[in-house]
C-alpha cells in the first residue's frame, strides 16, 4: 500500500468471531481495580496485517508504529494468517495495545525471526541475550491472542555459536496479557522481565504453550501460567536435557513465577530435566528467586534433584524454589523437591500474584491443559 495509506488508522467493528474473543479477553484500563472487561465496538481502533498486503500493512512492526502513542484507547492488530519475519518491538509509548490472530488459531500467525546471543549484529559486537529477542514488549496493558511468537535460531546450523541464548519474548512491561498463545525456541525462550529492579512488571499468560530446553522461562518478572503446557525439548541427553525455570526475583518484590493447573511435558528421558536454577546476574548480586509450581500435571522427565545451582554457585536451597500438590509420574516429593505447606500456598494464587498495589484480577478459568505438544 501507499506510503500515505499505511499511516491512515482505520476504524472498524471487528468481525463477530473475533470481536467475542476480545470482548471476552480485552481488560479493562491500567486505572481499574476490577474484573471488567470492555467490549470491541466501533470506536476501537483497529489495524490490519495481512501478508498478501490486502491489509492496512504487511509488516506487525509497521502496524505497531502507525498506533498512536501514549493511547488511551485501546488499539488492535488484526494480523491475518502467514509467517511475519521480523524483529519486533512495542515500545513503552505504545500501551494498551492488541494482538491478535485473525484466524484464532495460533498455529496460523507466526511471528519469528533468527537470531542468537553469539551472532554478529550491524556495527560489531553480537546481539546478547537481551537484543536476541524476536519480539519485544515494553508498553504496559499489551495483550496478545491466537498467535505464535518464535525464535527460529537452531544450534545444529551454526556449531561456531557458543552463545545459544536465543530469546522469542522479551517483556518489561506492567499487565501483560497472553492467552492461546505459543512462545517456541530452545534456550531462553521467554524472557519474562522487568524494566528494572525497583519495578514490578506483572504477566498473566492463560492456556499458553511455552517450550525449550536451557533456562526457557526466565527473568525478574511476576509471570503467573495459568493451564499452559510448559514442554521440555529434548537435547539428545540420557541425563541432562535441561532446565525449565531461572527466576531472578528482585529482593523487595513480594513473588516471582507461578505455575498453576499446568502440565509439564516432554520426550526426553525419564529423569532427565531439572524444574529450574536460580539466576543471580552479577548485575544484581542480591537477587531472591523465586518459583512455585502447584496443582499441575508432571511429566516423567523431571529429576528427583528438581533444582540446581547455576555456574556462579549460589545454592538454591537459600531461596524460594517449591512445589505444592502437583501430580503425575514426575511430581515427586524428595529433599531436593521441596513443598510448600497448604497454609502457606492459601496465599499463593494466581489473583494474589498479579494485583499489586492496584488490584488488577485477568484472571479467568483456563481450558483444561491436554498435555501434548502444540509445538512445531
Amino acid at each position: 500500500m501507499p506510503a500515505a495509506s499505511n499511516q491512515a488508522l482505520r476504524r472498524a467493528a471487528l468481525p463477530v468471531a473475533l470481536a467475542g474473543v476480545l470482548g471476552a479477553f480485552a481488560l479493562a484500563g491500567p486505572t481499574t481495580n476490577t474484573t471488567e472487561v470492555t467490549t470491541v465496538s466501533d470506536t476501537d481502533i483497529v489495524i490490519t496485517v495481512a501478508t498478501d498486503g490486502s491489509g492496512d500493512h504487511t509488516s506487525v512492526q509497521d502496524a505497531v508504529d502507525a498506533a498512536p502513542s501514549h493511547s488511551a484507547e485501546r488499539v488492535t492488530l488484526r494480523i491475518g494468517a502467514g509467517v511475519y519475519d521480523e524483529p519486533v518491538v512495542i515500545p513503552s509509548s505504545k500501551p494498551n495495545l492488541t494482538l491478535v490472530g485473525a484466524t484464532g488459531d495460533p498455529e496460523d500467525v507466526v511471528i519469528t525471526h533468527d537470531r542468537a546471543a553469539g551472532l554478529p549484529k550491524p556495527g560489531g559486537g553480537t546481539w546478547g541475550t537481551s537484543g536476541s529477542a524476536s519480539v519485544v514488549i515494553s508498553g504496559d496493558d499489551v495483550h496478545a491472542y491466537d498467535l505464535t511468537f518464535e525464535n527460529s535460531f537452531l544450534r545444529e546450523e551454526h556449531p561456531d555459536v557458543t552463545s545459544t541464548q536465543a530469546v522469542a519474548v522479551r517483556t518489561t512491561g506492567d499487565r501483560l496479557v497472553f492467552d492461546n498463545v505459543r512462545f517456541l525456541g530452545h534456550q531462553d525462550t521467554l524472557y519474562a522481565n522487568s524494566p528494572n529492579t525497583d519495578t514490578v512488571s506483572r504477566q498473566y499468560y492463560r492456556n499458553c504453550y511455552v517450550e525449550g530446553d536451557v533456562d526457557f522461562v526466565f527473568g525478574r518478572g511476576t509471570a503467573v501460567f495459568h493451564g499452559c503446557e510448559i514442554r521440555s525439548l529434548d537435547r539428545g541427553s540420557d541425563s541432562n536435557n535441561g532446565f525449565v525455570t531461572a527466576p531472578s526475583t528482585p529482593p523487595d518484590q513480594e513473588f516471582g513465577f507461578l505455575f498453576t493447573e499446568s502440565c509439564f511435558t516432554s520426550d526426553a528421558p525419564a529423569e532427565s530435566v531439572y524444574l529450574g536454577r536460580p539466576w543471580v546476574p552479577s548485575s544484581s548480586p542480591d537477587a531472591r528467586p523465586q518459583a512455585l509450581i502447584r496443582d499441575s500435571w508432571m511429566g516423567r522427565h523431571f529429576k528427583e534433584q528438581g533444582w540446581i545451582e547455576m555456574s556462579s554457585g549460589h545454592d538454591w536451597r537459600q531461596f524460594q524454589l517449591r512445589e505444592f500438590d502437583n501430580n503425575g509420574p514426575g511430581a515427586l516429593t524428595t529433599p531436593d523437591r521441596p513443598q510448600m505447606s497448604a497454609e502457606e500456598a492459601a496465599g499463593h494464587t494466581a489473583e494474589a500474584y498479579l494485583a499489586g498495589t492496584d488490584g488488577w484480577n485477568p484472571v479467568r478459568e483456563p481450558a483444561q491443559p491436554v498435555c501434548t505438544a502444540r509445538g512445531r
